[in-house]
């Protein structure tokens, strides 16, 4: 019964950190590809939205989908699904992607903003790390919780601490 209390937040604990080191990771490949990336004209052509949610009264979710095809410096044809994209983009429209030459799959077409990748990606990174704290402080809690318990040996009264009210035999 014990473990249950140290595997439950240990997993939360586990997730937490491979969610700041995707996040991390992530923020890295798109900075650097702003940066250092090539850039190519792409022809969006499909606009498609996804939903997820709204069963038992939960939000709904909509995600902006666009398929955009283009051709790399190199000569190969490239086919990205970019999410969230601007609304204003409709099939048939061409825009700007950015992509490195050797991974041109990972292409974006979201023009380059680094301080708002910054702070997006230092926010949720804080907020992973006091879910981990979270996480981390409930199984001290729990630990302190479960020694001060004993082992449940107890004999009676005589095993007991001494308290300010008790004088003889203390």
């Amino acid at each position: 019964m014990e473990a249950f209390f140290y595997v439950i937040p240990g997993l939360f604990v586990v997730g937490g950190a491979y969610g700041v080191i995707r996040t991390l990771k992530r923020s890295r490949r798109i900075s650097r590809t702003w940066r250092h990336g090539r850039t190519a004209e792409a022809r969006c052509l499909r606009v498609y939205t996804t939903t997820r949610g709204g069963g038992e009264d939960s939000a709904v979710r909509t995600t902006l989908h666009q398929i955009l095809e283009f051709t790399t410096a190199e000569g190969r044809t490239v086919r990205i699904d970019e999410t969230d994209g601007p609304s204003t983009v409709i099939e048939g429209d061409f825009v700007t992607v950015y992509y490195l030459p050797e991974s041109p799959e990972l292409a974006t077409a979201q023009p380059p903003a680094q301080r708002k990748l910054a702070v997006g990606t230092g926010c949720l990174v804080l907020f992973l790390l006091v879910f981990i704290g979270f996480a981390v402080a409930f199984m001290i809690g729990v630990h302190w919780g479960f020694s001060e318990a004993g082992t449940g040996t107890d004999t009676g009264p005589d095993d007991w601490p001494c308290t300010s009210y008790q004088t003889a035999g203390c």
